[in-house]
């Protein structure tokens, strides 16, 4: 049996924090606010597997008005749903993320993001697709006020 999921996340751009994309800090003088690390990508990761597994999304299972997800680590939120009782049973097939974003250029950190990526979700490599666009310059993601992330899963029983 399999299961796809999609998943997406935004968030805004804000001066003095660290950007996280797949659980890399990205060098830029700006980054993303969330509650969270503001990972979109891992976010977007995470809602498309508890989307294949019908289990809700992540502001379900990690509300921002919960003190305890202040500053957490996206990737220990997505081994978290992964570990679940709900989730045992299924290995990821693929993940295809892409991340959309006008600045920084993503481009050379895509294969680290690839393979930290990979390990977080316990896949060879070449399962993890991680693909980086622009908005051509339209609304807030392509005003440079916003980054977003689209990721589709396909999971598979074991």
């Amino acid at each position: 049996m399999v299961r796809i999921g999609y998943g997406y996340d935004i968030h805004r751009v804000v001066a003095d924090r660290p950007l996280v994309l797949g659980g890399v800090v990205i060098p830029w003088d700006r980054g993303l606010i969330g509650h969270s690390d503001a990972d979109v990508l891992l976010h977007a990761v995470t809602d498309a597997i508890l989307g294949a597994l019908a289990l809700g999304d992540i502001g379900q299972w990690f509300p921002d008005t919960d003190p305890r997800f202040r500053g957490a680590d996206s990737a220990e939120l997505l081994l978290h749903v992964l570990r679940s009782p709900r989730a045992v049973g299924w290995r990821l097939g693929n993940c295809d993320v892409t991340v959309v974003a006008e600045r920084p250029r993503l481009a050379p950190h895509v294969p680290g993001i690839r393979e930290s990526v990979g390990e977080i979700l316990d896949a060879e490599i070449g399962r993890v697709s991680v693909k980086a666009t622009t908005n051509e310059g339209l609304g807030p993601v392509g005003h440079g006020d916003a980054i977003a992330a689209h990721a589709v899963v396909l999971l598979e029983s074991e």
